[in-house]
């Protein structure tokens, strides 16, 4: 029996302001437990809770990036519930007057090309806290600097149909969310988490299948690996005749398997009503107007900016424009001259690597635009070779200097000279005539062990073109 599975996301995005929702505490991440408290993120009695104007304000300008209708009156509300790690005992969020609802994101994937995914609402909310768990004994501490951290709630239609579109939507997300400056996205941090809802239905079928929420998946690798676990795992049940359980499940990121936490809560077990302590959320057309007139060049268009204007391919053009830092960064080495391609191809490339193996941003990479710019020039001019630009790269990366200084330090300038490299070939064809032999009799792939040689000779430093061309004209001719 075939399956078609049917996926929504819940993503939480956590909101770039210095302060808390509904207080001044700061959100600095990383401080000692409990110092970023107060009484109103404390929950203490009589404690009365005031909006932070930036939040509503950028769940505006997220809403208009995703297409949304942007309501004008809003409403926040109770969420009932206990849990250690929420004072109150209950979440301040928004329930039946969300701000923004009735959006749509476009995405494109192999298997299924374009789709849309429907949004459903994206709400504010604050955070909750933090447990901590000690290893030396059976105590659970709370660490409350997180309570109150201002959230974004962005809720999808249940439109995703693998878990391979599941990881592009949320990736997509992320790109707004920071393209537009809202938020960090710095999911190390857990400025970014997804719930995902996963169900199965027989291919064909209208009807829903029971659906389970995976919580708290803080990367888009472990979006995707655990949509595809709870994919094979409900098929694996329902053909073994097996019940799906409507349940809330956590990832093992370990063992690489999801596991069930507890049952699924409905809404009306929250007992949801309207906060008596803030008013009504009050938006203005105009400066929603003004949102909109200020909205800047978003991920998908600059994607086919990067397409029309520099020639690249749909994938590189995808690459460069998912993150602002990346795109950014490769129009300013585009601004010092650079071949696109080129560029393109060391900043997805070389300088990707490196961010993900040391874990560093780009501004924290001792290479700048304009030096990098200078490298794929020198490559492009013939000056150097790709295997010496990579040894001048990462000299570079060392030591911030420029590639004329360390290709004039190294002494790793490119031998082009046709004179001093057909002194060299011929010596070599000399010293090595059986092969010349092999070679004008048929064996041409022998060019290869020649051209190596001749590299090895050069120490890396002749020019690949003029010692194929050389080598060719002498053992041809």
């Amino acid at each position: 029996m075939e399956f078609e599975p049917v996926i929504g996301l819940e993503i939480h995005l956590q909101l770039a302001t210095e302060s808390k929702i509904f207080c001044s505490c700061s959100t600095e991440f990383g401080k000692p437990p409990n110092v970023n408290t107060c009484p109103v993120c404390l929950g203490l009695p009589g404690a009365l809770p005031v909006l932070n104007r930036n939040v509503p304000e950028f769940a505006a300008q997220l809403g208009i990036a995703l297409n949304c209708e942007v309501r004008l009156d809003s409403q926040f509300a109770r969420k009932n519930y206990f849990y250690p790690d929420l004072p109150k005992a209950y979440q301040i969020s928004q329930f039946d007057k969300p701000i923004c609802e009735k959006g749509w994101l476009d995405i494109e994937t192999e298997s299924r090309g374009k789709s849309r995914i429907g949004i459903t609402r994206i709400h504010m909310e604050e955070d909750a806290g933090k447990l901590i768990h000690s290893e030396d004994s059976n105590d659970s501490l709370v660490d409350l600097n997180r309570a109150g951290v201002p959230l974004l709630e962005i809720v999808s239609e249940p439109d995703v149909r693998s878990a391979e579109e599941a990881k592009i939507y949320m990736e997509k997300i992320h790109a707004i969310a920071t393209t537009i400056g809202i938020s960090d996205g710095d999911m190390e941090k857990g400025h970014l988490r997804c719930d995902a809802n996963v169900s199965l239905r027989p291919s064909g079928q209208k009807e829903f299948g029971t659906r389970t929420e995976t919580k708290n998946l803080n990367s888009f690798r472990f979006v995707k690996q655990a949509i595809t676990y709870e994919m094979h795992r409900q098929r694996e049940e329902i053909l073994d005749g097996k019940t799906i359980i409507q349940e809330t499940r956590l990832w093992d990121p370990d063992r690489k398997v999801t596991f069930s936490m507890r049952s699924k809560e409905e809404a009306d077990e929250y007992r949801y009503f309207p906060d008596p302590d803030l008013p009504l959320v009050h938006l203005s057309t105009k400066i929603l107007e003004t949102f909109r007139k200020n909205l800047p060049e978003l991920p998908e268009t600059k994607k086919q900016r990067f397409m029309e204007e520099h020639g690249l391919s749909v994938y590189d053009a995808e690459v460069l424009s998912v993150s602002k830092e990346i795109s950014a960064y490769f129009e300013n080495i585009l601004s010092y001259g650079a071949s696109p391609k080129i560029a393109c191809n060391w900043v997805i490339g070389e300088l990707t690597r490196v961010m993900n193996e040391s874990g560093k941003s780009l501004h924290e990479i001792k290479i700048t635009p304009e030096n990098l710019a200078d490298l794929t020039k020198l490559i492009e001019s013939g000056e150097i070779s790709n295997k010496i630009a990579k040894t001048i790269f990462e000299e570079m990366l060392n030591s911030a200097k420029t590639p004329a200084h360390i290709i004039e330090e190294k002494g790793l300038k490119q031998i082009s000279d046709a004179g001093k490299l057909g002194q060299i070939a011929e010596e070599l064809l000399a010293a090595n005539q059986e092969q010349v032999d092999q070679y004008r009799a048929g064996k041409t792939k022998l060019i290869g062990f020649f051209v190596g040689q001749m590299m090895k000779q050069t120490r890396g430093k002749g020019n690949p073109a003029v010692i194929n061309r050389l080598l060719k004209e002498k053992l041809d001719g």
